[in-house]
């Protein structure tokens, strides 16, 4: 499916198992992910969604890393031409997989929210501003209120000329000088979490940049968002963090995953009295549950939108439309409106605890509101909170990220329900390293993975999504079969520090 960085249409994908598949991400040799095989779904990231530039006249109503490419990875695929079938590759590979069958369009609203903001493009960077958007937006938000005047003018007209002798009468509610909403009410879980949560402008210093969403991750003044979100100003760019308040503070980039599409932010100079938000547990987040989605949707910072949890452990594969840098989870799946410049911004629980960082979106099509970006039908994705915890602690730790990998190659053509290792294209030990994870559990070229951690597999992303809900070092039961014969094994997990 398409997920937005937020921002491109995505394809619908494959029928999910009756237990949606966990993200795992297996890796080539150089550790990069692997593509999502022909026929799922391809979700694109949500590009950052650029400013809308001032009006000069008063709006008028109208008369909106994986192995070298040439190589077979361990685990991960190498990215094919974009709209091309996906060839067999290497999971683990140093080039990253091709784009998935169907890309979310990722939800941006500032840097890296194309959806969320603007879809990225191959090098990483957001594409030319469209011209006239900011306008646009402005004259279809102005000719709506003018709209709505005109209405309320001629109401207030046909009701001056009714017959005064029936004389009817209305009754307004009076409003109590003091109205309290619950604090455990929507409009209070809005009102607490709001000063926590922040837009990001992205600057790549080329007069291109964009917004999303982030949010406050600890009192040292870390701030959690997407990869996509940043990553045109993350060299040499310039970051910034406005808070609902409106007070603005320079940020920089203390560390990116883009597999998992999260990075880390630090404010260069965090005001006293930071509150993070609190982290929820998104293991325990059960199907209609309530969420609430708060971000700068196509620049509109501040937004707040509500729904329920749709869908769990939703393999999701999201890019930039290119396929190049590809990012994969098992997706947390909401139905609150989420679109361009949502991106990095929390998912709140019914207790106003985050649950997911807000990513992707499945989009009909490229129209749509502000012109050419994709927008919300209900069908949004977030990475769950608990493996992106993980993997900011290991960033604001270290920088890098640390992905697990089980060290094979995956055929991404082949056209079989489950993950095929792949028989050819490289010697038998490059397409299974014999002193890898899988190499060590006896897998060997042709074996078909049909299990994962006691889930389903379906499919090589399906696979990815599900390696990479877990850490290095974790034992996993994985199950495939051989001439027809399946067997099951445990396998421990290895790792691979860093995108390339």
């Amino acid at each position: 499916m398409s997920t937005e960085n937020e921002g491109t249409a995505a394809q619908t994908p494959p029928a999910a198992p009756s237990a949606p598949p966990v993200p795992v991400a297996a890796s080539t040799p150089d550790g990069a992910p692997g593509a999502p095989a022909p026929g799922t779904d391809r979700t694109q990231q949500l590009p950052p969604t650029a400013p809308p530039p001032a009006p000069t006249a008063p709006p008028q109503a109208p008369a909106h890393a994986p192995a070298d490419p040439g190589a077979p990875a361990q685990g991960y695929a190498q990215a094919p031409p974009y709209g091309q079938p996906a060839p067999a590759a290497a999971y683990g590979a140093e080039g990253w997989p091709p784009p998935p069958p169907a890309v979310p369009a990722y939800e941006g609203g500032g840097h890296g929210g194309g959806a969320w903001g603007a879809p990225l493009t191959p090098d990483g960077t957001p594409p030319p501003k469209g011209k006239g958007r900011g306008g646009l937006i402005a004259a279809v938000l102005v000719a709506a209120l003018l709209a709505g005047g005109v209405g309320g003018g001629i109401g207030y007209w046909a009701a001056q000329r009714g017959e005064g002798g029936s004389g009817s009468t209305t009754i307004s509610a009076s409003t109590p000088k003091d109205l309290k909403r619950d604090s455990g009410s929507i409009a209070g879980l809005a009102a607490a979490s709001l000063p926590s949560v922040v837009t990001i402008e992205a600057s790549a210093g080329d007069g291109e940049g964009g917004t999303g969403t982030g949010f406050v991750y600890d009192q040292q003044g870390h701030i959690l968002t997407n990869n996509h979100v940043v990553a045109s100003a993350a060299n040499g760019g310039k970051l910034s963090a406005i808070f609902s308040d409106g007070k603005k503070y320079e940020a920089e980039v203390i560390g990116r995953a883009q597999g998992y599409d999260v990075a880390v932010l630090k404010l260069k100079n965090p005001p006293a009295g930071l509150k993070p938000l609190a982290l929820g547990d998104s293991d325990k987040v059960a199907v209609g549950d309530a969420t609430i989605a708060i971000g700068a949707p196509f620049g509109l910072s501040n937004t707040v939108t509500t729904g329920i949890v749709s869908a769990k452990n939703r393999p999701v594969a999201s890019g930039d439309g290119t396929g190049s840098k590809n990012s994969y989870m098992s997706a947390l799946q909401t139905d609150a409106s989420i679109n361009p410049g949502n991106s990095g911004g929390p998912l709140l629980d019914g207790r106003g605890a985050v649950i997911g960082i807000n990513s992707a979106i499945q989009s009909a099509g490229n129209g749509g509101f502000g012109g050419g970006q994709a927008g919300s039908i209900g069908l949004g994705f977030a990475i769950p909170i608990n493996q992106a915890k993980n993997v900011a602690q290991s960033l604001i730790k270290t920088g890098k990220p640390v992905y697990p990998v089980i060290s094979v190659s995956v055929d991404l053509q082949a056209k079989v329900d489950g993950a095929k290792v792949s028989e050819q294209g490289a010697p038998a030990n490059e397409l299974v390293d014999p002193n890898g994870p899988a190499g060590k559990a006896g897998l060997k070229p042709g074996d078909l993975i049909t299990e994962f951690g006691g889930k389903p597999v379906d499919s090589g992303p399906t696979l990815i999504s599900m390696i990479w809900t877990y850490k290095p070092g974790d034992t996993v039961k994985l199950t495939y079969q051989r001439d027809g014969k399946p067997t099951t094994v445990d396998i421990t997990l290895g790792s691979r520090v860093g995108d390339k």
